[in-house]
């Protein structure tokens, strides 16, 4: 039942609110306690928001502080590599020439294709099909690449110019262009080892490419390419451009007509011999200089990698040898030095077998001698009577002498991983060691300490370090750096170096190094034998055969060392396997080379050998330099036209010419002409056009 009081608005929602509006009107214009806790409320909820807005704003202060000022440098290093690339313009490696300015390694130019994967990204499956289809590589490969997130990668290195013809740039976006200098050598297989070879991106990895890496590399320069709008990359005049500054060329000690006749001499010897390998030292005795030193098998330095590691080390410099007879040098110098004994002292050679108390084993000759002379004791290389003679000179003197020689101490020579080889101290020697190292064992030696060793023999006694370069020669021509002569030490006195070079030409004359025996000129050496001794032991049947010598006898002007590793045909003796060697070289050598050219006997040396340099067989290569050199060698000006501005200036300077120039890179003209008469201090004007080893283009 509905009273008369009840109102039938009371229940409805919109009308309730309004109620409540209105009462809570009222308490705020009454000042209710209700009224004055929801202003405290609301006046809170508001600080609320207002510190937090403050805080947003401080953080959005800092961050941009952070931005702008702290790391500005880094974030405009990110901003820069949106629409900037540093490509890198590498310098021109140095020449490598020999002694004669006949140029070794030098450098040509190759193709080298690039890509941005940003921007040839719709073009990634054309790109990788044409390039699939050119190189014969899986389309993956190059997809692969493409995808990468680097914004430059390469797809070929250094490959023929011809491909440049073979794809359409205009059509493929984001490809990249390099011309890319590539080391060139030019004498194939002589001298692999030495000259050594460089990595794709022209560093040095081996030989002399690798100990004068630093010089011969340069600085690189560098160009910075910016985007335009459609995200082509150009040069442009915001950034500097940094050219690169060509590395020096090297000239070596090496005559590479020498070298040429050493090494294929010595192939001749190992193949005839059914050796493993070979080794060959030529040096002047006088200044240390190394002519040839070479091995075999040769390797060529444009496919160094494919060879095997042992025969690309250089191993007359990295690898050491018991020596066997040539090692009797120390003994016979501490002998004599020391005025021990006289050449014509007799010794009793035990015939050929002497069994010395708390030995196992004897020490063996070769023929049974019964009683030999000093002198003869070297001619027919007894190991007795050089054991007889260890007992008189001690072990100290011996020790010393086997120093002073060099033995046990690096030679220094510019190359890398020489090995100082070993020599133990006398505290360290057994009750044998003295007897066994008179005759080349229990002692490990290079061949380059070996050929040393008679380089000071043949120059009276004194000790000079191997010299393997000459000069280095920067970009103009100029020489920055002498390689100079370096006398070690005085070894033996000049009356010692004089009994020993007639001891050696004793060994020739009529001992083990007949074989050598040359029709005209005088020659003087020493043979070695020796048992290798492998993982502990001696083998059997395994040696190095040795032969060193040096001519002419009165006034040497080349000592050669040949030493052959594990001859198999029949004889194992250095007289009969590397003396015949060294005999074919001098041979070629006397007939071939100017330092013989004014000996009347040179030409009755090789009976049927011609004379002429040009018919030796070991034929130079003709190159540009050629009309130059040949009026170096007479009184007229050099004609340098068609050569590099380098070459040119090092030629008119050893002239002692004064070259002017203008221009870079190839000599197009010169004033006065070639082939006028030279005077010294004359001066000859170059113009030269300019040649860029490096350009670039961006699709």
């Amino acid at each position: 039942m509905m009273t008369a009081s009840a109102d039938p608005n009371s229940r409805n929602p919109i009308t309730q609110m309004f109620q409540k509006n209105n009462k809570t009107n009222s308490s705020l214009q009454s000042g209710s306690p209700d009224g004055a806790q929801w202003l405290r409320y609301t006046r809170r909820r508001l600080h609320i928001v207002q510190y937090g807005l403050i805080l947003f704003f401080a953080a959005v202060c800092l961050r941009l502080v952070e931005v702008q000022i702290v790391d500005s440098g880094k974030y405009r290093e990110y901003a820069q590599r949106q629409y900037q690339r540093k490509v890198i313009l590498p310098a021109t490696r140095g020449i490598i020439f020999d002694r004669d300015s006949n140029v070794i390694a030098s450098n040509t130019m190759f193709v080298s294709f690039a890509a941005d994967p940003k921007l040839a990204a719709e073009d990634a499956r054309a790109i990788a099909n044409k390039f699939s289809l050119l190189f014969g590589k899986p389309k993956k490969h190059y997809l692969d690449k493409l995808s990468s997130d680097s914004r430059f990668v390469w797809l070929e290195r250094q490959v023929g110019t011809q491909f440049l013809r073979r794809i359409d740039l205009k059509k493929l976006n984001g490809l990249v262009v390099l011309y890319e200098p590539k080391r060139l050598y030019h004498s194939d297989h002589v001298a692999g080892q030495l000259i050594g070879v460089t990595d794709i991106d022209n560093n040095g990895l081996a030989g002399i490419e690798l100990e004068f890496d630093a010089a011969l590399r340069g600085l690189d320069g560098y160009v910075v390419l910016q985007r335009d709008g459609l995200g082509r990359a150009r040069p442009t005049v915001d950034y500097p451009r940094i050219e690169p500054l060509d590395g020096h060329s090297v000239m070596l000690s090496i005559d590479m007509q020498l070298q040429s006749i050493a090494e294929r001499e010595l192939k001749k010897g190992v193949e005839a011999n059914n050796a493993d390998r070979g080794i060959v030292v030529m040096m002047q005795p006088q200044t240390g200089e190394v002519l040839a030193i070479g091995q075999y098998p040769p390797i060529a330095p444009n496919n160094f990698g494919k060879y095997d590691l042992q025969d690309q080390k250089l191993r007359a410099v990295t690898d050491v040898f018991e020596p066997g007879s040539v090692f009797k040098i120390v003994t016979a110098s501490a002998a004599l030095e020391h005025h021990l004994v006289k050449p014509d002292q007799r010794f009793f050679a035990e015939h050929g077998k002497y069994a010395i108390e708390g030995r196992s084993k004897p020490i063996l000759d070769t023929h049974e001698y019964e009683w030999l002379t000093f002198r003869d004791a070297m001619a027919y290389s007894s190991n007795i009577v050089m054991a007889k003679i260890s007992d008189v000179i001690g072990s100290e003197r011996f020790y010393k002498m086997a120093r002073e020689y060099g033995f046990g101490i690096a030679t220094n020579i510019e190359f890398p991983g020489e090995v100082r080889g070993s020599l133990k101290k006398p505290s360290e020697w057994s009750g044998m060691t003295l007897n066994t190292m008179a005759y080349g064992y229990e002692v490990q030696v290079t061949p380059l300490q070996i050929a040393s060793a008679y380089c000071a023999v043949a120059n009276g006694g004194i000790l000079m370090q191997p010299l393997l370069v000459k000069q280095e020669i920067d970009a103009t021509g100029h020489v920055v750096k002498e390689y100079q002569p370096q006398q070690i030490r005085r070894v033996i006195s000049k009356a010692t170096a004089d009994t020993l070079k007639g001891f050696f030409k004793n060994v020739i004359e009529y001992g083990t190094g007949s074989p050598t025996r040359l029709a005209g000129m005088s020659v003087a050496g020493k043979t070695g034998t020796s048992k290798k001794f492998v993982e502990g032991r001696y083998e059997a049947g395994s040696y190095t055969a040795s032969f060193v010598g040096f001519f002419p006898v009165d006034q040497p002007q080349i000592v050669c060392l040949v030493m052959i590793d594990n001859p198999r045909a029949g004889t194992y003796y250095g007289g009969t396997t590397s003396a015949p060697v060294f005999r074919s070289i001098a041979e070629h050598v006397i007939v071939s080379s100017d330092r013989f050219a004014a000996r009347p006997d040179a030409a009755q040396a090789t009976p049927g050998y011609p004379v002429s340099r040009a018919e030796t067989g070991v034929r130079k290569k003709s190159s540009p330099d050629a009309p130059a050199l040949a009026n170096l060698a007479s009184g007229a000006i050099p004609d340098v036209r068609g050569l590099s501005v380098r070459k040119a200036v090092h030629l008119l300077r050893m002239k002692k010419l004064e070259p002017v120039v203008t221009g870079s890179g190839t000599v197009i003209q010169q004033v006065p002409a070639g082939g006028q008469p030279a005077t010294a201090g004359l001066k000859i004007r170059l113009t030269c056009q300019p040649r860029s080893f490096t350009a670039l283009t961006l699709n």
